[in-house]
């Protein structure tokens, strides 16, 4: 008579452990990094409330606005402390907001160039102080 063997044994179980704690700690730091990428995305929702009054600003004069014609933006999150406008020249501004993401402080810069023949604002995003793990897609 044969005797059939039912359940697993201990090896199988220590192999099926060991795989999961190797996903595991293959996972984790990737989902860490989703949030906080996650979180960097509302820092540049709250810069793009400016880059359009800057852009419409831009349509209307023909230029750049002043500094002191930008008014502040108010915006309701947690992880923006500030966000400024700074006039370079009459077809450039920078827009700057400050970020307090924890592993992700710093500034995000979006920097406008206006093409007076048109009336378009082409804008390129950047970091000088923030990993490019945590900026979003646009701003790659």
């Amino acid at each position: 008579m044969k005797h059939v063997q039912k359940g697993f044994t201990l090896i199988e179980l220590m192999i099926v452990v060991a795989i999961i704690g190797i996903l595991a700690a293959v996972a984790l730091p990737a989902y860490q990094d989703y949030t906080v990428r996650a979180k960097m995305s509302e820092v540049m929702l709250a810069a793009s409330a400016m880059r359009t009054t800057v852009a419409e600003s831009f349509q209307t004069l023909g230029q750049m606005p002043q500094d002191s014609s930008i008014g502040p933006v108010s915006q309701g999150s947690n992880y923006v402390s500030s966000v400024t406008y700074g006039y370079t020249d009459p077809t450039h501004g920078t827009i700057t907001a400050n970020s307090t993401v924890p592993n992700a402080t710093g500034t995000i810069e979006l920097k406008g160039l206006g093409d007076t023949t048109t009336g378009v604002v082409k804008w390129t995003c950047g970091s000088p102080d923030i990993a490019g793990k945590y900026l979003p897609s646009s701003c790659k």
